[in-house]
């Protein structure tokens, strides 16, 4: 197993969105020049309505961070910046949400033991007890916590309970099979990752994929995105596709669905925790 952390000493990222006009990245650049950092990666995007957005990773020497954070914030209180500075080495720290299918779940833990996923996989949190081999097997603490329409209200309580106890500070829906609610999600903005089938909202309800199987679609896909109180409208991080044709059976539908839903889910932990996902309004602006 290799889930420790990359090696990534006095290495930090900074993520700024602001209005654009000219001279930002200069004096930006120019700042850090000045701090002794050097600029390890860059990339920027500006909107056609004028926002700016960018993502750094910068070397800095000894200056402290917490010095530099100091400093810069007086240049971005003059340019209006939403901004963030941190260690590149600083791990988020993720609760899964499940309920009884794993294949999101195993796809993820592949990755936290490959050292793909730069995070610590703190808690996994369930309404059924069908998965908890899986946690026990990587040493990963089960909270068995069963959901009925009654109590939904204490079952969140102890659900935020555990999550305050293990530090949480992202939350990963891996085909957890519950509505959270508007308090629940208030208390986690844009840190609370959820993923669907992409047949929404076509197919709503039960049996997506019988209901597009007797459609005859030829596009199967999946959503990950950001949790909001709008139900499965969260701003997207990212979307996988895959064509299918009439000989494909239900099962073999499903197979193909599950196999999609993993790696855009994946895909969207990794960039969130490596900090490459800056939200604007209802939408992402995701360096990849």
């Amino acid at each position: 197993m290799n889930n420790q952390p990359q090696e990534t000493k006095n290495l930090a990222r900074l993520l700024i969105s602001c209005p654009d006009k000219t001279g930002i990245i200069s004096q930006v650049s120019t700042f850090l020049f000045q701090q002794g950092a050097n600029i390890m990666d860059s990339d920027q995007h500006t909107t056609e309505e004028g926002q700016f957005f960018w993502r750094l990773e910068f070397e800095f020497g000894h200056d402290s961070l917490r010095k530099l954070t100091e400093e810069f914030s007086y240049i971005a209180k003059t340019a209006s910046m939403k901004w963030t500075m941190k260690l590149s080495s600083e791990r988020k720290r993720i609760a899964l949400f499940v309920t009884k299918e794993d294949h999101c779940l195993l796809e993820l833990l592949y990755e936290w033991q490959a050292g793909d996923l730069q995070a610590d996989i703190c808690a996994i949190v369930s309404n059924h007890q069908s998965l908890k081999l899986y946690a026990d097997q990587v040493h990963i603490p089960f909270y068995y916590i069963p959901v009925a329409k009654d109590t939904k209200w204490e079952c969140e309580q102890e659900q935020l309970a555990i999550l305050r106890e293990n530090n949480i500070d992202t939350i990963v829906l891996a085909k957890y099979m519950q509505i959270l609610s508007p308090t629940f999600v208030a208390q986690f903005p844009n840190q609370i990752i959820n993923i669907h089938h992409s047949f929404l909202p076509a197919f709503v309800g039960a049996r997506p994929y019988e209901q597009a199987f007797h459609r005859g679609v030829k596009l199967i896909g999946a959503t990950s995105h950001y949790v909001t109180n709008d139900l499965d409208e969260g701003p997207i991080i990212e979307q996988g596709v895959d064509r299918v044709t009439h000989k494909h059976s239900v099962a073999q539908l499903k197979r193909i669905g599950k196999n999609i839903e993993r790696t855009v889910l994946a895909k969207a932990v990794k960039w969130h925790v490596e900090d490459r996902v800056i939200v604007h309004g209802n939408k992402t602006i995701v360096f990849t």
